[in-house]
């Protein structure tokens, strides 16, 4: 496979800017306005500064009352629906027969469309049906197995352990820098076996992944794609070496996996860029959510001060709260009603996890963290059906040793000021965060 990637359609070549459907092309200039002054048929909730300055939750509102499979249009994308509902969410979530994965997780262009000169036509397993998602995601699968995940428990706390006994006490510090991307980023080097020293490439990969050109990570998508390209070759050269040494890791078990030991570079490609962002933003983002959800409703972490065995399910509360991932999309197979709305072949859906987790029909107080809600693990965060992401077992436990490790070693964590967020409408995270941590 190195051969085919030393220069991966001319990567070499100046490759021309164009913008990406949603949050490339959704730009709320001037004051964002308020939803409810807005005629219904133009609400769109796909853009990347309502996310970051965190003023989606009353466009969500609205559309969950009003008009749960909501229709828009745009240049780029053509046409989609949003889609607000728990139970619409779920409903599509599940059902793979007639909302296909295969052309993308993420709002894109039309499905008959051509791709924009210079961009990667990556694939990856997530975005795929039956049968090919089944056998490539079951490759990779034994790195989260339950057994894998019990000799992986020890590593995890001592990491944690290591981790949260070298932060400073008792004065500012930023807790997305030094504990949730330290944490995830080593994490995420143990599962491929990635170069320790080399570990914050991850995290830069799997920013690059997903960040809207000219908003601060990259300046351009020929910045993006030289970056990614610099990913897949690191990438190759680990796969060639495991091809001769094989390991336990999520590199080996590509390379040597019988439906994937033959993969094309972009779709080796595409599958790094699922699992690193899979298992870096979701996971890293709800390490700082539950810090800055507690400070919210401080009486909440005097519950859990109390009684630290609500640990496990204040993971899966604060994984409901925070959302991770905001949306997921699925296209649609063939012509079908939902919602009572006409769905076309081959319309865009996009699932809003982030409102159906705060669906009032669904839960009570959606709003607020209760850490004893009696269910939490009733959220969309981790998906339903044949795409239910692999790694939710793994990422409750690295929450969950978290907040064990925490409440023996810390009275509080304050948060000083409003988090920076990410700006996406895809990945719901925090790009700072400082606070301060006082001992017991």
């Amino acid at each position: 496979m190195s051969e085919a990637i030393a220069n991966p359609e001319n990567e070499t070549q100046p490759i021309p800017d164009f913008k990406r459907p949603g949050d490339g092309e959704n730009v709320i200039s001037g004051e964002i306005p308020n939803p409810f002054d807005i005629p219904l048929a133009d609400l769109n909730p796909v853009s990347a500064r309502l996310f970051s300055e965190d003023k989606q939750w009353d466009y969500f509102k609205r559309l969950r009352a009003e008009d749960p499979v909501h229709f828009n249009q745009t240049e780029l994308a053509g046409r989609y629906w949003s889609l607000t509902g728990y139970d619409e969410i779920k409903q599509v979530d599940s059902d793979h027969h007639n909302f296909s994965s295969a052309h993308g997780i993420t709002l894109g262009f039309p499905i008959d469309a051509e791709l924009p000169e210079g961009a990667l036509n990556v694939s990856m397993f997530i975005a795929m049906d039956p049968p090919t998602h089944d056998v490539q995601r079951k490759t990779v699968s034994p790195v989260v197995a339950p057994s894998n995940l019990a000799n992986l428990e020890g590593l995890i706390r001592q990491r944690t352990q290591s981790v949260l006994d070298s932060i400073p006490l008792n004065q500012p510090f930023d807790w997305v820098e030094l504990v949730s991307i330290e944490l995830t980023t080593q994490m995420l080097a143990t599962l491929f076996d990635f170069p320790f020293e080399d570990r914050r490439k991850l995290t830069r990969w799997s920013d690059v992944a997903t960040a809207v050109p000219g908003a601060g990570i990259v300046d351009s998508e020929e910045q993006r794609r030289a970056e990614l390209i610099e990913c897949l070759q690191y990438f190759t050269q680990l796969w060639e070496e495991r091809k001769v040494n094989p390991g336990s890791d999520l590199v080996s078990m590509l390379a040597h996996g019988e439906e994937t030991h033959d993969m094309q570079p972009l779709e080796f490609l595409g599958n790094l860029i699922l699992l690193i962002v899979g298992g870096n933003d979701t996971t890293r983002n709800s390490m700082t959510g539950g810090v800055y959800a507690l400070n919210q409703f401080s009486s909440e972490f005097t519950k859990l001060k109390s009684n630290p065995a609500l640990i496990p399910n204040m993971v899966a509360e604060i994984i409901r709260w925070q959302t991770p991932l905001a949306y997921m999309r699925r296209t649609a197979n063939h012509d079908i009603e939902l919602g009572g709305k006409a769905i076309k072949a081959g319309d865009q859906l996009l699932m809003w996890y982030v409102s159906g987790n705060r669906d009032e029909t669904a839960f009570e107080r959606p709003n607020d963290l209760v850490i004893d809600r009696p269910n939490a693990r009733g959220h969309l965060s981790f998906g339903f059906g044949i795409h239910r992401c692999m790694g939710n077992r793994l990422a409750e436990m690295q929450l969950r040793i978290l907040w064990e490790e925490i409440l023996e070693r810390f009275d509080d964590i304050q948060v000083l000021a409003e988090p920076e967020r990410t700006y996406s409408s895809f990945v719901k995270g925090y790009t700072k965060m400082m606070v301060t941590v006082t001992p017991k």
